[in-house]
């Protein structure tokens, strides 16, 4: 019926509801309030997290660059220590071939040494030959034959000089040269100008630029003036 006064039972009952509803809301705000704290907690430890992450990450950077200082001093140590390996490794090789040119040098001379030493022991047999061809006159066929055998070992001889390099001097008539010529007789004469070789006694030979043997020669001088009768006499009223 309207205008009814509610019984006590009602009225406990809506207490009882309502003290539920205020029970629901304060575990409502308790459950926000413990999501708000584990969200803060949760915040402070990605912070601290990323405070370590940057102390580390800043650790990291600072090793990196004391680990390229160190191998920037090490490239260059290395790079000194590649040039100095470079300046004696082209000193070695420059000694090296300094010192083979200088083997191949000495080996050359020493060649050349014993070819001459050989050839002037030689030279004597050759002379020998000259002499024989100029001095000997065969008279019969069975002298011309070994006349002509040991001409001909004579003829192979001086080829063989000639393949090695032996050259004969040719100074008649060249203006004498001690380097070359060995003068041994003198002759006054207008027919040459003095100090002209006019005849070689001995021949000379020559390797290459070498001289193997002076060649021994006869060089003209100048006739002594001969006065004349005039002045050879005696004026007799003198």
């Amino acid at each position: 019926m309207v205008g009814e006064i509610p019984s006590a039972e009602t009225t406990n009952q809506e207490i009882h509801e309502n003290m539920e509803v205020v029970e629901a809301n304060a575990e409502l705000d308790s459950s926000q309030k413990h999501e708000n704290l584990e969200e803060v907690s949760e915040d402070n430890a990605s912070v601290n997290t990323e405070q370590e992450s940057f102390d580390q990450m800043s650790q990291n950077i600072v090793l990196l660059k004391e680990a390229n200082e160190s191998l920037q001093t090490q490239v260059e140590t290395t790079k000194v220590q590649l040039e100095e390996k470079d300046t004696q490794y082209k000193r070695l090789g420059a000694d090296f071939e300094n010192f083979r040119k200088r083997t191949q040098k000495e080996k050359e001379e020493l060649d050349v040494q014993t070819k001459c030493s050989t050839i002037i022991e030689l030279l004597p047999v050759i002379d020998n030959f000259d002499r024989a061809r100029s001095q000997i006159k065969p008279a019969n066929d069975g002298e011309m034959n070994i006349h002509k055998s040991y001409q001909t070992v004579y003829k192979q001889m001086v080829e063989t000089l000639k393949r090695l390099g032996v050259s004969p001097m040719r100074p008649e008539g060249q203006e004498f040269d001690p380097n070359l010529h060995e003068a041994v007789m003198r002759e006054a004469t207008t027919e040459y100008p003095e100090g002209t070789v006019t005849e070689e006694l001995v021949r000379g030979y020559t390797l290459g630029d070498r001289v193997l043997r002076h060649a021994m020669v006869k060089v003209a001088t100048a006739p002594e003036p001969v006065e004349s009768t005039e002045e050879t006499q005696t004026d007799p009223e003198g």
